[in-house]
C-alpha cells in the first residue's frame, strides 16, 4: 500500500496541504477531485516524493520516510520506479522521439520483454501513426498518451496521474477507461486526478474529493450522487451547472 500519514507542503506562507492523509491499494483506482489550486498537484508531487513534504509520513509498502529528512539523509532506498507520476507537464525530452522517450527510462531497469511490453501500448494506446515523430511534431493528446506509456514501462506498483485524459477525445478517452482495468488486474494501484467527473464515475473505486488543502470526503462513487458533506454538494452543482 501507498499510505501518506499527515503529511503537510508550504510555500512560503501558503499551506498548500495541511495534514493530509490518504491510502491507495494495488489493484485499486482512485480517483482525486475538488476546486483549482486546492492543492491535488501538490499531493501528487508529495507522493510521487518528486516535491518533499515538509512533515509528515509516507509509506510505500513496507517503507517509511519520515519528513522533513534530516540534512545528510535521501530518499534511500528510492521510491522510484515502484512509484511513478504522470505530470500535466509531460516532462518529453524534445531532442528524442516520442519512441526513444519511453525507452529511454526503462533502459535503466532492463528485462526481455521491453519490446512486447512497448508494442502492446502502442497498439492499446493507438500510437502507431506517430510512434516515431518527434515531440513537436505531436499533438498534446499523442504526447500525454507517450508520457503514460513511458510510466508504464517502468513496470510500477503505483502511478500517479494529473489530468492524463485532459486533452484527449472522446474515443481516447474510451481507450484509457478500457485500459484501467488491465492495469487494475496486475496489481497496480492509481491515482487520478481529474476535472472530468463522468470519468471519474466510471473508473474508480474510491473518490476523494479535496477543498483548500485537505481531504473533506472519501468514498465509493456514489459519493458523487450522494455526497455527505454541504462543501462537495455546492461543488457537485457548480460542475453540474457549467457542463
Amino acid at each position: 500500500m501507498l499510505r501518506a500519514e499527515k503529511i503537510s507542503k508550504s510555500f512560503g506562507g501558503n499551506h498548500v496541504l495541511r495534514d493530509v492523509s490518504v491510502w491507495l491499494k494495488p489493484g485499486t483506482i482512485t480517483t482525486l477531485i475538488g476546486p483549482s489550486g486546492t492543492g491535488k498537484t501538490t499531493l501528487l508531487r508529495a507522493l510521487a516524493m518528486t516535491d518533499l513534504p515538509d512533515s509528515g509520513e509516507i509509506i510505500v509498502d513496507e517503507q517509511k520516510y519520515i519528513f522533513p529528512l534530516v540534512p545528510e539523509q535521501k530518499l534511500s532506498p528510492s521510491p522510484w520506479p515502484r512509484v511513478t507520476a504522470v505530470f500535466q507537464q509531460l516532462f518529453l525530452w524534445p531532442h528524442l522521439s516520442l519512441r526513444e522517450n519511453i525507452l529511454l527510462p526503462a533502459r535503466n531497469f532492463p528485462r526481455a520483454d521491453m519490446d512486447a511490453e512497448l508494442n502492446e501500448l502502442i497498439n492499446v494506446l493507438e500510437m502507431k501513426a506517430f510512434i516515431d515523430r518527434f515531440p513537436n511534431e505531436a499533438s498534446l493528446g499523442q504526447r500525454q498518451r507517450v508520457a503514460l506509456a513511458r510510466a508504464l514501462m517502468l513496470q510500477p506498483r503505483y502511478v500517479l496521474m494529473d489530468e492524463v485524459t485532459s486533452a484527449l477525445d472522446i474515443e481516447q478517452v474510451a481507450n484509457i477507461l478500457d485500459f484501467l482495468p488491465r492495469l487494475r488486474e496486475r496489481g497496480i494501484g492509481i491515482l487520478l486526478i481529474t476535472h472530468a467527473l463522468n470519468f471519474a464515475r466510471r473508473a474508480a473505486d474510491t473518490v476523494l474529493f479535496m477543498d483548500h488543502g485537505q481531504v473533506v470526503e472519501r468514498g465509493t462513487v456514489e459519493l458523487l450522487d450522494n455526497p455527505q458533506t454541504p462543501r462537495l454538494q455546492q461543488f457537485l452543482s457548480l460542475v453540474k451547472a457549467a457542463s
